[in-house]
């Protein structure tokens, strides 16, 4: 008889620090016969706040599903005044992609889902254009075009809600989707969406950002991947990816390299959140890697 894999969760908690936490924790793990395999912890010195993220499996005995993990840890919790959640690893987080024209983040993506090293799944591609449509249907994943004009905002964002409610959507992941969410979407999604962009922001805003770098002569390129909040492009920083450059690489150039440096720091951004190593502190994260 083969022998079946024991089933891994993570446990991510948040709290004011306090003596005792890990202690509680582990013996909280320990006394329902789970094995900790990874386990990080973080303090912010600022605002005296803790942060862990634990990975265990079961070992002596069967584990309980995360909701019962969770029900019999509100006293712990209670106790430490934590935010707290308990994840079931064999469980793949499911993400729905949003893209514009600009293929490379969303190629990137998908080539990764492919290739089994990005543990999500992939429920389908939203876009305000048709234009990536032949490349996601390759791959097997719905296409749902959904056209956006100044009159009808508010009702193509209802589609995708629509879309995240009917697939149970846990990520949205932003692959260069040129269009400003709503506050209503950004609320519904808080934490939950993740964009991507070059990090001339704010500096060089508009059309032609890398030619208005190129002519600033800028020495470095590069990209951030953040959560999605009401103020544009200044959410909680998940990943940044930066290249030297000088005065040697033409404008098309530094798209390119530009380009690259988004894929990767998206890439990582929703690798992460999908691994549940990202927790939310104010208007920045901690991102145990």
């Amino acid at each position: 008889m083969m022998k079946t894999e024991p089933r891994k969760y993570v446990l991510t908690v948040s709290c004011p620090e306090a003596n005792g936490i890990v202690r509680a924790v582990s013996d909280f793990l320990f006394q329902r016969g789970a094995t900790i395999s990874d386990a990080a912890q973080h303090r912010d010195p600022v605002i005296d706040r803790f942060f862990m993220r634990v990975e265990f499996e079961e070992a002596e005995a069967a584990l309980p599903g995360s909701e019962k993990l969770d029900e019999d840890f509100r006293d712990i919790a209670t106790r430490f005044d934590m935010q707290r959640n308990f994840f079931d690893l064999s469980v793949k987080p499911k993400v729905l992609m949003a893209v514009s024209k600009h293929g490379h983040c969303l190629n990137d993506i998908l080539h990764r889902w492919s290739s089994g090293v990005l543990p999500a799944n992939i429920v389908g591609v939203v876009s305000n254009h048709e234009d990536l449509r032949g490349i996601t249907e390759w791959y097997g994943i719905p296409y749902h075009y959904l056209p956006v004009t100044e009159h009808n905002k508010a009702e193509q964002e209802d589609e995708v809600l629509a879309i995240i409610r009917d697939k149970k959507v846990d990520l949205l992941a932003l692959a260069r989707y040129m269009q400003i969410l709503s506050p209503k979407m950004c609320e519904a999604m808080a934490g939950r969406a993740i964009n991507i962009h070059h990090s001339f922001l704010p500096g060089f805003k508009g059309a032609n950002p890398y030619r208005q770098a190129y002519m600033r002569g800028v020495k470095i390129i590069g990209a951030t991947a953040h959560y999605v909040t009401t103020d544009l492009d200044e959410g909680p920083i998940i990943e940044q990816a930066v290249e030297k450059i000088d005065h040697n690489f033409d404008i098309d150039e530094l798209v390119q390299i530009g380009r690259d440096a988004e894929c990767a720091a998206f890439a990582r951004a929703v690798k992460w959140h999908c691994e549940h190593r990202i927790i939310v502190n104010g208007n920045k994260t901690v991102v145990f890697k």
